[in-house]
């Protein structure tokens, strides 16, 4: 059987004479029989150890086989403990949230991330945030009345408005009135004064002396100086603004000065939507150090954690960010592309064939004037394009009347279909309604007239996919990250191949449990053993094959 490790199923379970009854892979607990090494490795509840004779390989069931053997010329042993996707990252962290698996499906803005994304995830032991951001107020709160009524683990996102204070104020008063004890803190430039207000009401000590802060904040940031903001305590001036106020009792300003802003750091590295198309091993590693110097610094009583999310989308992508490290895993391009999600069916069909360089950069519909981008799919549409045109004439016009003739003419023609006036008409009417500050402002001000006409544009495109409007096809705005194309690339050929069936959960299970499959194969690799190639592939499985490999 020379270079029988290139072939698994010429690999045997061997009859183990130190070992347990190999019937049973090395426990009385009726587990499936692992008739070869990608048998083996996917059981991961059961140990299991590796001889390597001449490049044979025998696998032997149990714990003991390979302990206390002296590895020859000749052999070699190794020992793949077992490793079940939820001890994967922080038990600690999962328990705190009421969740089975490290697994967080992070905010996609206009609901895309939905509430049946949460709830799918929720009833999957996993959690999901719902994404209030861009949505109407009555939108939110009918989202927040479903799922605080559902009983399952979840979160809101409150995104950073800049342009509109007012929006980002109500929507926390809105989350301590109905309750909301989790929200992701995303596009944050800086901490404000409502995000600590979220984060210190109600904070009180227990009769044992431990503080409370029933609000948690998950703070999802791609900068080590922002990180540091929420590893830190809420500032001394925000905390003295509330207690003017009446907000906060004395001793709660105390008790706040004493925990930080937010627990948990997800690092966001190549991600879809607002990202700094940061590399994770490069990014993650710093976050994590930093974590340890603030809680040094600190003294915390609670520990402080960083989980990972930007270009997950595979059991590689996440063995790799669990060995790093991570206390928990967060996923979001992936999960635009499930049935769950918010967005329409063409939408879909687009980030399935969707591959890693079909993503580039543009500017953002919220933060347009600071020149601040997004992420986004440049596969088979003009936005990025169209978007980059319009913040190119911002930048070089005073306002839309000087803009030259042919170019306004092209841009109503092509872009807005309809008369720049006329959008400034339903811009100006809309505003009124939303924040009449942006009226005011643009009726004296003809460069922020033209910021709000462009800003239509950017807007209506992420409806225009979201809504699935074929008319606007061309110029559909799709957040995308290059984790699509990584997840594509990985599931072609499978039934998750097919956008009609990948449901949140599923694809969810499959990344965990490939997860734990490539980490217990890598721990074998660690001993010195040569692995088949096909011992380190993780096809995906339907769930119910996953159960039983889980069982």
């Amino acid at each position: 059987m020379k270079n029988a490790h290139h072939n698994l199923d010429t690999i045997p379970v061997s009859e183990a004479k130190s070992c347990a009854d190999a019937r049973n892979f090395g426990d009385n607990s009726g587990r499936p029989v692992a008739k070869d090494l990608t048998e083996a490795l996917r059981l991961v509840s059961a140990p299991f150890c590796v001889r390597d004779t001449s490049g044979t390989l025998t696998i032997e069931p149990g714990v003991f086989a390979a302990l206390g053997s002296q590895p020859t010329s000749a052999s070699r042993s190794a020992f793949a403990p077992p490793c079940r996707p939820e001890k994967l990252g922080d038990p600690a962290f999962c328990a705190e949230l009421g969740i089975r698996y490290p697994y967080l499906g992070g905010s996609m803005a206009k609901g895309i991330s939905s509430v049946a994304m949460a709830e799918e995830l929720g009833r999957a032991g996993m959690l999901g945030f719902f994404g209030a951001a861009g949505l109407p107020f009555a939108t939110v709160e009918a989202a927040v009345n479903r799922l605080a009524g559902s009983g399952l683990p979840c979160g809101f996102n409150l995104i950073h408005s800049p342009h509109e204070p007012d929006l980002e104020q109500a929507l926390v008063e809105l989350y301590i009135r109905k309750g909301v004890r989790l929200v992701e803190a995303s596009a944050f430039l800086a901490l404000t004064m409502t995000l600590v207000r979220y984060r210190v009401h109600g904070i009180h000590r227990r009769a044992d002396g431990t503080i409370v802060a029933p609000n948690r904040i998950i703070a999802k940031v791609s900068r080590e100086e922002l990180a540091e903001k929420f590893f830190s305590p809420p500032p001394e001036k925000f905390l003295n603004q509330l207690l003017a106020e009446g907000a906060i009792t004395p001793e709660q300003a105390a008790l706040a000065a004493q925990i930080p802003m937010a627990q948990e750091v997800t690092a966001e590295a190549d991600s879809g939507g607002h990202t700094d198309n940061r590399p994770a091993m490069a990014l993650f590693p710093t976050i994590l150090s930093l974590a340890g110097r603030m809680q040094a610094k600190y003294g915390y009583p609670m520990k402080l954690r960083v989980g990972l999310g930007g270009g997950i989308a595979t059991p590689a992508a996440a063995a790799a960010a669990f060995t790093m490290g991570a206390a928990y895993i967060m996923t979001g391009s992936v999960n635009q592309a499930c049935l769950e999600s918010g967005t329409s069916d063409e939408v879909r069909r687009m980030l399935a064939e969707t591959r890693q360089a079909d993503v580039t950069m543009a500017p953002a519909a919220d933060m347009f004037e600071m020149g601040v981008t997004v992420q986004v799919l440049k596969r088979g549409t003009m936005f990025p394009m169209r978007a980059a045109k319009l913040y190119d004439i911002y930048r070089s016009c005073a306002g839309l009347e000087d803009i030259q003739a042919a170019e306004r003419e092209k841009l109503e023609k092509t872009f807005f279909l309809a008369p720049l006036e006329d959008i400034w008409q339903q811009t100006r009417s809309f505003f009124l309604q939303r924040d009449p500050r942006q009226v005011e402002r643009g009726d004296r001000d003809p460069k922020h007239r033209m910021a709000l006409v462009f800003r239509w544009y950017l807007g209506q495109a992420a409806h225009w996919a979201k809504d699935g409007n074929s008319a606007r096809k061309i110029d559909y705005q799709v957040w995308c990250g290059p984790a699509m194309g990584a997840f594509n690339e990985w599931v072609a050929g499978s039934f998750l191949e097919s956008p009609q069936q990948r449901r949140v959960a599923t694809v969810a299970l499959n990344i965990l449990f490939g997860a734990s499959v490539l980490t217990r194969a890598n721990i074998l690799r660690c001993q010195g053993i040569d692995l088949p190639a096909q011992a380190l592939q993780t096809e995906p499985l339907n769930e119910s094959q996953i159960k039983e490999y889980l069982a």
